[in-house]
């Protein structure tokens, strides 16, 4: 049995909390509205991030940061990417020693081009911290907290702590892989938002299964040609935070940014979207940041391209389909290079 912290009392910080309570560690989550908190200890629910689920009394939950972390030495990061640097840099006024950080956050910060792991190491001095850890892959927090089955990975440069942090969540209703890959993990996590935006707004078009299975299939490429780019191992992309991660998210109406982008290709505008969602939609904030990247670097994202047009220029989701379907012809097979790239021998090895 361990102590683990949570910071972020969404639907996946709770999702995670009950599998670590499962597991019979005791988990501190941090919430920061006061009656979240007393509903999470008194009630032992967090019905409007998970309705109609019981949480284990091994979950407690305080918006008193310094007491969420206190003599904890792992501690999970589950916040929107857009707030971690705030909640990181009041966690380093707390810590006086070294901890091991785990994130499960999906995204890449604008303007830095950080991935969270990024974020983490520049905003959290070297003396401590133990090591970096990111959790991701297919798991929507809704299925998780029915127990039903999901497997994910975690990577870490480091990959003694990946382990034990395989063993702090493994179960039989959870299983975990480890990768050494930690950039492909992230990438693949991260970029999978933007192709779910566009599943949506493909459905949300009244498009039907050709069109879906043309945007997962040339999304994929566009995430491995730009993962391969920044370093990632090609074959990352055929697990679980590449095309396991953005089957689910495309398909399931479970997904924020499905939706998101169904609610835009219906004829609502990006600001309409987001306050009928009122939870963060991940994939808005990517879409930026790898237009950034793929403008930066020189890398081809048609689809990224796109869709930045939809929803930062105005442009018309029926504009944006028709500007991908009459782009110059090219060979599939050279398209894909990025997946069968030879590098594949040195992640074998």
């Amino acid at each position: 049995m361990k102590k683990v912290a949570i910071i972020g009392a969404g639907s996946w910080g709770t999702a995670l909390a009950l599998v670590l309570a499962d597991n019979e560690h005791d988990v501190r989550i941090w919430a920061r509205r006061s009656e979240q908190v007393e509903e999470i200890n008194t009630k032992h629910t967090n019905n409007k991030y998970l309705p109609n689920i019981e949480l284990p009394e091994n979950v407690v939950a305080t918006n008193d940061l310094e007491e969420t972390v206190k003599d904890i030495d792992t501690i999970l990061l589950v916040t929107p990417t857009k707030g971690i640097r705030e909640v990181l840099g009041q966690l380093k006024e707390i810590f006086t020693e070294p901890v091991t950080l785990v994130h499960a956050s999906k995204g890449i910060e604008p303007d830095t081009l950080f991935r969270v792991s990024e974020i983490i190491e520049d905003e959290i001095p070297e003396t401590l911290r133990k090591a970096v850890v990111v959790l991701s892959g297919p798991s929507h927090a809704e299925e998780v907290s029915l127990r039903q089955p999901t497997t994910v990975t975690v990577s870490s440069k480091n990959i003694k702590v990946a382990e034990e942090i395989q063993d702090l969540f493994i179960n039989p209703n959870f299983r975990v892989y480890t990768n050494p890959d930690i950039v492909g993990v992230e990438l693949g996590g991260s970029l999978k938002n933007i192709i779910a935006l566009g599943a949506g707004l493909s459905d949300g078009l009244g498009y039907g299964d050709n069109a879906k299975a043309a945007l997962l299939t040339r999304g994929l490429a566009e995430i491995a040609r730009l993962g391969t780019f920044m370093g990632a191992k090609p074959l990352t992309f055929a697990g679980l935070s590449g095309i396991g991660d953005l089957v689910v998210t495309c398909t399931s109406v479970h997904s924020r940014n499905w939706r998101a982008g169904n609610l835009l290709g219906k004829g609502n505008s990006l600001e309409e979207v987001l306050e009928n969602m009122g939870m963060v939609v991940e994939g808005v904030r990517t879409t930026k940041a790898a237009y950034q990247l793929a403008q930066k670097e020189g890398v081809e994202m048609p689809i990224t391209n796109e869709l930045y047009q939809v929803l930062f220029d105005s442009k018309s989701p029926k504009e944006a389909v028709d500007s991908l379907m009459r782009r110059s012809r090219t060979h599939e097979s050279e398209d894909l290079s990025s997946l069968v790239s030879d590098r594949y021998t040195l992640y074998e090895n």
